[in-house]
C-alpha cells in the first residue's frame, strides 16, 4: 500500500512538472511572437512615414509641373502678341513707303512749277538758301563738337568703364530677389523651432557668424536666407544642413558647424578650380590663384556666373588663337584669369581690373596675362595679340543670347522708349534698334539735313537719349543719309 501511494505521488509530481514546463514553453513562444509582432509594427510605421514623405514630394512635383505649364502658356501668348505687333509694324512701314512715294511725286511736280514761276532751278535755290541760313553755322557747330569729343575721348572711356564694371558687379537692382535670396527646405517645423532657439539665441548666433539674414515666415518647413554675397549664403545653407544632420543645435555647435562649412566651401571651390584647370590644360597654376579662381563660382554679373563666364571666355580664346595660328594654351590662360579680380571686390577696394592685375603680378604670371587683365575693359592699351583675342571672346560670351538676364517687360519698354526718342526728331525718317538695344540705326531725310548737319543731329540724339533713358553700358548711334534717284528706261 505504501509503495502504491509513493508511486502515485511521484506520478503527480511528474505531471505537475510537465504542466509547468508546458506553461513556460507557451509563455516563451508568446513572448517571441510579441517581439516579432512589434518589429513588424515598427517596420510598417517607418514604411508609412516614408510613403507619406514620398507623397508630399509627389505633390510638390505636381505643383511645379502645373506652374511650368501656366508660365509656358503665358510665354506663348506673349510670343503670339509680339508676332502680331511685328506684322502690324511691317504693314504700317509698307503703307508709309507707299505714301512717301506719292508725296515725292507731288513734291517733284511742285518743284517744276516753282522753277517755272521763279525762273530759277531747284539746285540754284538750294544753294542760295544754304549760303544765307545754315551753311556757316552748321560747319562751325560740327567742328566744335568734333574737337570737344576728341578732348573728352581719352578720359571718358577709362572713367566710364571703371565705374560701369565696378557697378555691374556690386549692384543690380533689377534682380535683387534672384541674386540675394536662397530658400532652405527643412525636414519638419520642429527643426525650424530648434534653429530659432530659446528666445532666438540660435538664429542670432547664425546671423552673427554667417553675416546672412534669416527670414522666418509662415511657410511650412522653409527658411529664407537673404544676403547680397552668394558666398555667405552658401556657407549659411551648408551650416544649416550640417546642424540638421548632427541634431544638436546650440550656439557652441553652430560656431563649430559654420567653421566646418567654411572649410568645406574652400575645399569645394579649390576642387572646382583644379578640375577646370585640368580640363583646359593651361599648365601649372599657383595654389593661391587656384583658390581665388574657385571663389568666382559664387560671383555673378547681370545674372551670369563669373566662373562659367571665365571658362567660356577661355575656350573661345583658345579657338580664336588656334584659327589665328598663335599660342592657344596661353590664350586660354589669359581668358580664364581675365576676370579673377571679381573674386576680390567684395573684400577689397578698387575695380576688378585693378585688383586682378595686382593680384596676378604677385605670382609672376606672364606679361601677356597681366596686360590682358588690365586692358580687357579698355583701361589701358593692349600690348599683345592675346589681349585683343580675350577682349573679343569676352564680348562674345557676354552678348550671346541667354548669357545675361534682363526682365523681358523692362527690356521691351526700354526699346520702345528708345525708338520714340529718336523718332521725335523731325529729320528722322525711321530708326531700327539692334544688338539687344546696344545700337540704333537712324535713317534721316536727305531733304531736311545735310552731311554736316548729321554730326550735330547725331550729337543731339545722343544727348536726348542720355537725358531720358536709363541703360547699361553705352548705345551706339549710327546715322545714314541716302539720296535715291529712280528712273525707268522705256
Amino acid at each position: 500500500m505504501f509503495m502504491l501511494l509513493s508511486e502515485m505521488l511521484i506520478f503527480i509530481l511528474l505531471f505537475i512538472l510537465l504542466f509547468f514546463a508546458v506553461i513556460y514553453y507557451i509563455k516563451h513562444k508568446i513572448r517571441n511572437e510579441q517581439i516579432s509582432f512589434e518589429k513588424i509594427l515598427n517596420d510598417t510605421k517607418k514604411e508609412a512615414e516614408y510613403m507619406q514623405d514620398y507623397y508630399k514630394r509627389y505633390k510638390d512635383i505636381q505643383f511645379l509641373e502645373e506652374k511650368l505649364k501656366s508660365e509656358k502658356n503665358i510665354l506663348d501668348e506673349k510670343i503670339k502678341s509680339t508676332e502680331k505687333l511685328e506684322q502690324t509694324v511691317k504693314n504700317k512701314i509698307q503703307e508709309y513707303d507707299t505714301k512717301l512715294l506719292k508725296i515725292k511725286s507731288i513734291k517733284n511736280q511742285e518743284l517744276k512749277e516753282l522753277e517755272k514761276v521763279s525762273r530759277m532751278t531747284s539746285k540754284e535755290a538750294e544753294k542760295k538758301m544754304i549760303e544765307l541760313l545754315e551753311n556757316d553755322l552748321t560747319r562751325e557747330k560740327a567742328t566744335s563738337i568734333i574737337n570737344f569729343q576728341e578732348k573728352l575721348k581719352s578720359e571718358k572711356e577709362k572713367l566710364a568703364r571703371e565705374i560701369l564694371a565696378d557697378a555691374v558687379l556690386r549692384y543690380s537692382s533689377d534682380y535683387v530677389y534672384e541674386t540675394s535670396v536662397s530658400v532652405v527646405r527643412l525636414p519638419s517645423d520642429e527643426i525650424k523651432g530648434c534653429i530659432i532657439g530659446r528666445e532666438g539665441r540660435n538664429i542670432r548666433a547664425l546671423e552673427l557668424l554667417t553675416g546672412v539674414d534669416f527670414i522666418i515666415d509662415d511657410t511650412p518647413e522653409t527658411i529664407t536666407l537673404s544676403s547680397f554675397d552668394p558666398y555667405k549664403r552658401e556657407i549659411a545653407k551648408t551650416a544649416i544642413a550640417l546642424l540638421i544632420s548632427d541634431g544638436r543645435i546650440q550656439p557652441t555647435k553652430i560656431e563649430e558647424m559654420v567653421e566646418k562649412a567654411k572649410k568645406q566651401m574652400e575645399k569645394d571651390m579649390k576642387n572646382e578650380a583644379q578640375k577646370i584647370i585640368f580640363d583646359l590644360q593651361i599648365g601649372e597654376v599657383n595654389d593661391e590663384i587656384m583658390e581665388t579662381l574657385g571663389r568666382l563660382k559664387y560671383r555673378t554679373s547681370y545674372g551670369q556666373n563669373a566662373l562659367q563666364h571665365s571658362v567660356e571666355v577661355a575656350y573661345i580664346s583658345g579657338l580664336l588663337a588656334s584659327e589665328m595660328g598663335v599660342d592657344a594654351k596661353l590664350a586660354k590662360r589669359c581668358g580664364l584669369f581675365h576676370d579673377i579680380g571679381k573674386a576680390l571686390t567684395y573684400t577689397m577696394e578698387g575695380s576688378h581690373v585693378e585688383l586682378g592685375t595686382k593680384f596676378l603680378s604677385k605670382y609672376s604670371e606672364p606679361k601677356e596675362v597681366l596686360n590682358t587683365v588690365a586692358s580687357h575693359h579698355g583701361d589701358c592699351k593692349p600690348e599683345s595679340i592675346m589681349a585683343i583675342i580675350v577682349k573679343a571672346a569676352d564680348t562674345i560670351s557676354a552678348s550671346r543670347p541667354g548669357a545675361r538676364r534682363e526682365n523681358l517687360e523692362s527690356y521691351t519698354k526700354r526699346i520702345e522708349k528708345l525708338e520714340n526718342i529718336v523718332n521725335n526728331f523731325e529729320e528722322v525718317e525711321r530708326c531700327y534698334v539692334i544688338q539687344a538695344g546696344r545700337e540704333v540705326r537712324v535713317v534721316v531725310s536727305p531733304d531736311k539735313v545735310t552731311d554736316d548737319g548729321m554730326i550735330v543731329l547725331a550729337r543731339d540724339i545722343c544727348k536726348k537719349i542720355e537725358e531720358n533713358l536709363n541703360y547699361p553700358g553705352q548705345i551706339r548711334v549710327s546715322m545714314l543719309r541716302e539720296n535715291r534717284i529712280i528712273e525707268y528706261a522705256k
